[in-house]
């Protein structure tokens, strides 16, 4: 694979790259190195899978992946894990990502998994962050998480130590590339801005977007309907499918063209497999898909939600059936990470 169809395959179906050339230049080398991280908070569901799968184009580029369980930042981040529950919860997140990587096509073992306390309370990272934290404003702290951390009008000390703490796992990681969500984009500009005085280099950073919810505007973690979880059943699939918001011939906030572009069709793409849209004769007949684009094009040209409904809930359910087997298994990992509501 020669340098531009690496770069293509790392940068297809992000929203931002920081910067391309930069990213160019790192991918002539032989084997760069790329991170993301996850606090483990709340269930993983279908929007985290969407950026695990990336992992899948970062291996087969050739690219050294690591996954931090960044399990202190889940309790500084307002307490959004309870320290009690932190092993548990880093436990039922590295299993549900190993599963979201078999069922992207990648192979878990390619992939280190860190976690946070492992190196984030090391003498030499404890004095950098302390070193970083006395150049560093609280607005430009804030500023940095904003989109990430809980905010308030009186904000915890752990917050703003949030983002410093994220810019400096780049560095301790040695990673050439930050990969995360869009959100994280203040962090990592932060981190940019700093590293490189604190004997590290400003890391590439590609973004992934933020899905919609399937009941339009942003997907909320609180809010069951607006995504499908890891663990729901094929019906419940269907059913959140079917409810969701997917006006005639509208793309945008469409949870469910998003989850069509940014995850089924990249798994079908792997597996070298088509969307096919199954209908009677006097609707229309089947009708297949190869790529996102022409099933986006005949939407806007009156492709009717409900058929793409219908089979979009098929579709998605069999992409997280894997790690839904995966996670009945064991139950007992989401009876001891969520007690209040699996136990």
């Amino acid at each position: 694979m020669d340098t531009a169809e690496r770069v293509d395959l790392v940068s297809r179906y992000t929203e931002e790259v920081v910067t391309e050339e930069e990213l160019e230049e790192l991918l002539a080398e032989e084997s760069p190195s790329a991170y993301i991280g996850y606090a483990p908070t709340g269930e993983m569901h279908i929007g985290h899978f969407t950026t695990i799968r990336k992992l899948a184009d970062f291996i087969e580029a050739g690219i050294d992946v690591t996954v931090l369980i960044a399990d202190l930042h889940a309790h500084l981040d307002s307490e959004k894990s309870p320290w009690d529950l932190l092993d548990a919860r880093t436990e039922y997140y590295q299993e549900a990502i190993r599963g979201m990587l078999d069922a992207a096509g990648a192979d878990p073992e390619a992939v280190e998994f860190v976690r946070g306390r492992d190196f984030q309370l090391s003498e030499e990272y404890t004095l950098d962050m302390y070193r970083m934290a006395a150049e560093t404003t609280v607005a430009r702290a804030q500023r940095a998480g904003s989109e990430v951390v809980r905010e308030s009008d009186s904000p915890n000390l752990g917050g703003l130590i949030y983002s410093l703490m994220q810019s400096l796992d780049v560095k301790a990681l040695d990673a050439d590339i930050a990969y995360g969500g869009i959100d994280q984009r203040g962090i990592y500009m932060l981190g940019r801005e700093l590293l490189p005085d604190h004997g590290g280099e400003a890391p590439v950073c590609l973004f992934a977007p933020l899905l919609s919810g399937l009941s339009g505007g942003k997907m909320s973690a609180s809010e069951a309907s607006s995504k499908v979880n890891l663990n729901d059943s094929p019906d419940e699939v269907t059913e959140k499918i079917n409810g969701a918001y997917c006006p005639q011939g509208e793309v945008e906030d469409n949870g469910v063209l998003e989850y069509m572009r940014y995850l089924v069709f990249p798994v079908l793409d792997e597996q070298g497999e088509s969307f096919v849209i199954e209908r009677p004769e006097e609707y229309g007949g089947n009708v297949s898909f190869d790529s996102y684009e022409e099933l986006e094009e005949a939407f806007l040209d009156g492709l009717h939600p409900q058929d793409l409904k219908n089979a979009a809930g098929e579709y998605i359910s069999d992409v997280i059936d894997p790690i839904r087997e995966r996670l009945d298994d064991q139950p007992e990992l989401l009876e001891e990470a969520y007690p209040e509501k699996y136990a």
